[in-house]
């Protein structure tokens, strides 16, 4: 039977709101929204700073960035978490089935993060793989947590990485805007994800990932033990990668409904998903069973009629798979 869920952000402030609409639009797979529209200490960044363990940070007038303690910033970003996770424990704590968290990954944290005097993690190999570890020692903890609140449940973990073609092809800009940083080649991009995946399943929880980048590298993130790869259908290419991820047994969530208001209908959308895995060579019995269906992206920019209607959209085309 196929499934339907959200990629993480919402629309709109009301955090128990929008998980109200998340249980009742797609109910079979919720997510623990992320609300970025209440700052940035509950957007993407903020909460993956707010999982790692034994590294502090604050915000700048850039961004955030480490230090030697915890700033309010810092604090607020793990206070919402926490205040969140009890919203949801409230709403659902005797969920049956899969329950989705969303943390951002290593590497788009290394590329957004400033080190302590200034410029991106991203520049040094040693901090890479310190945000790497202290993610990965974080997640152990949250995984911990978020199984305590929901025993019923089954944990899965989708790790963000909207910036990893960026960061492995020498894409992100120093902090003079006038060079770019040195690309992360395959074997460290894939070292790094390997702690963060290992750390996953180490806690009792499923590995996923999420790009919404174009050319995602298929054959990296599913060697580096992700269950599953979500995108965005609009931007893949029916390459062999990723036909032989499926084949190896990573399930491909396909981003089909459009994240921001548009006119679009169930049949528009399973028709794209059909093409799609037909030129991949799958007929549909051999992937309605292993098929997620979500938005192509966070829906923080979507109007609040539309983020419900997408995950109708979505919830309507797993039913009809």
């Amino acid at each position: 039977m196929s499934l339907a869920t959200g990629i993480g952000s919402m629309p709109g402030t009301d955090f128990a709101e929008s998980f109200r609409v998340v249980t009742g639009e797609v109910g079979g797979l919720p997510y623990v929204p992320e609300l970025p529209a209440r700052g940035v200490h509950a957007g993407m960044i903020g909460r993956g700073l707010s999982v790692l363990a034994g590294i502090q940070a604050d915000l700048q007038p850039d961004g955030w960035r480490l230090g030697a303690g915890e700033g309010a910033d810092l604090r607020r970003a793990r206070s919402l978490l926490a205040q969140d996770l009890d919203t949801v424990e409230e709403l659902a704590g005797d969920h049956v089935g899969p329950l989705k968290l969303q943390v951002a990954g290593p590497l788009t944290l290394a590329a957004m993060v400033e080190r302590p005097r200034g410029d991106k993690m991203l520049a040094d190999h040693g901090a890479r793989r310190e945000i790497a570890e202290s993610l990965a020692e974080g997640l152990l903890t949250h995984i911990s947590d978020a199984r305590r609140r929901f025993a019923k449940a089954d944990v899965i973990v989708q790790i963000d990485e909207p910036s990893i073609v960026a960061v492995m092809t020498g894409g992100i800009p120093t902090a003079s805007g006038f060079g770019r940083h040195r690309s992360v080649h395959p074997p460290e991009a894939d070292a790094l994800l390997t702690m963060i995946t290992r750390a996953i399943v180490d806690a009792g929880a499923r590995p996923v990932v999420h790009s919404c980048a174009p050319d995602v590298p298929v054959a990296l993130l599913a060697g580096a033990g992700f269950t599953a790869i979500s995108f965005d259908l609009a931007l893949a290419k029916p390459e062999d990668a990723w036909a032989e991820a499926y084949e190896g047994g990573v399930d491909l969530w396909p981003g089909a409904v459009p994240s921001l208001d548009a006119e679009v209908t169930d049949a528009a959308v399973a028709g794209r998903i059909e093409t799609f895995f037909g030129r991949l060579g799958f007929d549909h019995e051999a992937y309605a069973d292993r098929l997620v269906v979500t938005p192509s992206c966070g829906m923080a920019g979507a109007s609040p009629a539309w983020a419900r209607r997408a995950l109708s959209v979505a919830q309507g085309v797993a039913d009809g798979s």
